[in-house]
């Protein structure tokens, strides 16, 4: 007996290593910003397993050696009869196990028969030297606390950890789970561990950030970190409170400051002041999030508009791929791949501009008055300094923008490159000085 009690006190303090080395080392998953393709932007929620893998083919053949590597399976998978401009609310068919867990829908998913799961399409993502993810909402399904179903390994059932307090307002699939309850942290591990099971390396949660959800988040964190596999955490949508920045830097890999940016400009003019007060917390393994990229072909099935090539103009376009990029954002292209057009593809894989979006350091705003904006960041490795500049009014005449070397923090201007074109740009050594256009900007590389 007491040789029994011995073992079991032994795996116990494995298991509690183990779970300490995840949440002391979970920021490693990501120690540069993900890089991926997630389907929302263009099949909203009823994306097929086909269009999966045509967006991994050409991600794998085209795009993974410009560091492109996650393939993400937006909102409501498990959804059998879901629409395209917008959710079924009426009469949804979900399908779900006897534990409350969701599983793929057959008729969407097919490789999931026979109680694989993702099981089967995360390997064909994985032998093409991708990752896999998928999105899930917080909570509990409601449909699990109606007929009571029990949280898996314990005595406690569904009906026993739910709150109909702060349910998620524009899709009712779930309610809360009340972190306080008995039941309530074994749940997360049971869906981690059946998400782990399946191969995928990616979670994004969503109906997180607004209102924050703390106590949730929390039992994400620690029920990723029981499974021992290094699943990227990212927390979704707008906008997460500036207030509780410490707080989800210490839970998850990546966290949205705004809410969907769609393919119109005060999108992006929103999105760039509002992420002005989170460059400070951008750290290796944890990262403020941008939102998808409404670039290419959008909305073949999605929420907003029809079946388009976005709306924004080639030099908006630019701004938002230079903020983005300068700003370290998590990548997560929203067009679909196979359709891709050489203008959006040379956004995609232009070598200068993802070496300063993967390698650079200490991203600052120099100033911003929302009409002239100026961003800029340094390369440790090579003593580059990049500086994006923008022009975001509206105003018809061009506006001169300017910054000194000591802006930058150097005493002289050797030599400037820009970083989209590749060409040196002339300059006195004193200063620069750009004429910009409205919703245009440039991005240089500075030495």
């Amino acid at each position: 007996m007491k040789r029994i009690t011995s073992v079991l006190i032994l795996l116990c303090s494995m298991f509690t290593i183990d779970q300490t080395y995840a949440q002391q080392n979970f920021k490693n998953w990501a120690k540069t910003p993900p890089m991926g393709w997630n389907s929302w932007d263009c099949y909203g929620s009823s994306v097929t397993e086909a269009e999966v893998k045509a967006n991994a083919d050409y991600m794998a053949s085209k795009l993974k050696s410009s560091g492109w590597e996650y393939i993400v399976v937006d909102i409501r998978w498990f959804v059998e009869n879901d629409k395209a401009g917008g959710y079924n609310q009426t009469d949804p068919k979900y399908v779900i196990d006897k534990f409350g867990r969701y599983l793929p829908a057959l008729n969407r998913f097919p490789s999931a028969a026979d109680g694989q799961g993702f099981k089967n399409l995360a390997k064909y993502i994985h032998a093409k030297g991708l990752k896999f993810g998928i999105h899930i909402m917080r909570g509990i399904p409601t449909l699990a606390v109606k007929e009571k179903m029990p949280v898996m390994g314990t005595k406690y059932t569904a009906d026993q950890i739910y709150s109909t307090d702060l349910q998620c307002k524009w899709l009712t699939d779930n309610y809360t789970i009340d972190a306080k309850k008995p039941g309530a942290q074994e749940y997360y591990d049971s869906i981690m561990k059946l998400y782990a099971s399946w191969g995928v390396d990616f979670i994004k949660v969503d109906d997180l950030s607004r209102p924050y959800h703390q106590g949730e988040i929390e039992l994400i964190r620690k029920a990723i970190d029981k499974t021992g596999r290094p699943i990227v955490l990212s927390t979704s949508p707008g906008e997460t409170p500036i207030e509780k920045a410490e707080h989800v830097q210490q839970h998850a890999n990546m966290w949205r400051m705004v809410d969907d940016v769609w393919d119109t400009w005060p999108h992006i003019t929103h999105l760039i002041n509002v992420a002005q007060p989170w460059a400070p917390y951008i750290k290796p393994g944890t990262w403020p999030d941008c939102d998808m990229i409404p670039l290419g072909r959008i909305s073949i099935r999605g929420e907003r508009g029809g079946d388009r090539a976005s709306r924004l103009t080639r030099d908006e376009q630019q701004v938002l791929m230079t903020f983005f990029t300068i700003f370290r954002s998590p990548l997560m292209f929203g067009g679909d791949m196979p359709s891709l057009d050489p203008f959006t593809t040379s956004l995609l894989t232009n070598k200068a501009v993802l070496k300063m979006h993967r390698e650079s350091t200490d991203v600052k705003f120099l100033f911003n008055d929302r009409k002239k904006v100026a961003v800029t960041s340094t390369n440790a490795k090579t003593g580059q300094h990049y500086l994006a500049l923008f022009n975001l009014s509206d105003e018809p005449d061009p506006k001169e923008i300017s910054v000194k070397p000591s802006d930058l923090g150097i005493t002289k201007i050797a030599k400037v490159t820009d970083s989209w074109t590749g060409k040196v740009v002339q300059n006195d050594g004193k200063q620069i000085i750009v004429n910009l256009k409205p919703h245009s900007c440039v991005l240089y590389e500075i030495k």
